[in-house]
């Protein structure tokens, strides 16, 4: 499949606020993104026109109940079956920061049982500092070359990525924690890890959350269902990252997330 044959939905309802980054980020490498509303594809448009779903970040629904919550259970009444299906033929589904929570609680994420869990197997909690974190983090990619979405990124390469979320903080059942956490790394499931300056797994502010494990990103058992807090869309271009004007950078970090998935689909359709 050519590059401007790829069409990916961004998936919007009220209150996201993410959309035009992740759009001009496929778009600036020549896909056909297309902001679509979770209504239209409910009743107007099929999952399969598209060979990519994003759903960006924001505040989806104003966050009440839980961060992604509402959004989820929108998603879930209606196109369950077809979630499921478009993931289990492999079909790339991406969730960036509130994306990320919808993720987990539509059950795509972690999914250690099934393609779609039938209830949430972890949570993304509020932060330890208990208020809104906007700042550069630094991650560790830890993928041994499962996750499709990051490919393109070196093992163990540390790259910069903005975080602002208020509930970013990743965890499991209390009674399940060290079973489910060494199952994500024995499936290659662990994608990105908060680290500090010097790449050490680091605690606050550069674990800006908490997180168990230090995890700012996981994926599927599979690779191709991925979900990150950090922001990739907001560091496409070098003069977006905040110490641009001492490295001068051309390519932003974030620029090979969205160049992975786009090769992926290439190959695979």
């Amino acid at each position: 499949m050519d590059t401007d044959d790829i069409r990916v939905a961004v998936l919007l309802i009220e209150g996201t606020n993410n959309e035009g980054e992740v759009y001009l980020a496929f778009k600036r490498l020549g896909a056909e993104p297309e902001f679509v509303h979770l209504k239209q594809l409910m009743h107007e448009k099929d999952i399969f026109d598209y060979q990519c779903l994003m759903i960006p970040g924001g505040f989806s629904a104003g966050d009440y109940i839980r961060a992604g919550a509402i959004f989820a259970a929108r998603m879930k009444s209606t196109l369950c079956k077809k979630l499921i299906e478009f993931a289990k033929n492999g079909y790339p589904v991406g969730g960036i920061c509130n994306g990320f929570q919808v993720l987990v609680e539509l059950g795509l994420l972690p999914a250690f049982d099934s393609v779609m869990s039938n209830y949430p197997q972890a949570a993304l909690a509020i932060n330890d500092s208990s208020r809104f974190e906007c700042r550069p983090t630094l991650l560790k990619h830890e993928s041994k070359g499962n996750c499709i979405f990051t490919k393109k990124i070196p093992y163990q390469e540390v790259v910069l990525m903005p975080s602002a979320h208020a509930e970013g903080k990743f965890l499991f059942p209390l009674e399940k924690k060290d079973e489910y956490l060494q199952y994500l790394i024995d499936n290659d499931q662990v994608v990105f890890r908060y680290v500090g300056p010097q790449g050490d797994y680091a605690g606050y502010p550069w674990n800006p959350n908490g997180s168990i494990h230090n995890i700012a990103s996981i994926c599927s058992p599979e690779g191709n269902v991925f979900g990150m807090m950090p922001h990739p869309e907001r560091v496409f271009y070098g003069f977006t990252h905040p110490d641009w004007t001492r490295v001068h950078k051309e390519n932003g970090d974030g620029k090979a997330v969205f160049e992975s998935v786009l090769d992926y689909i290439r190959r695979k359709f």
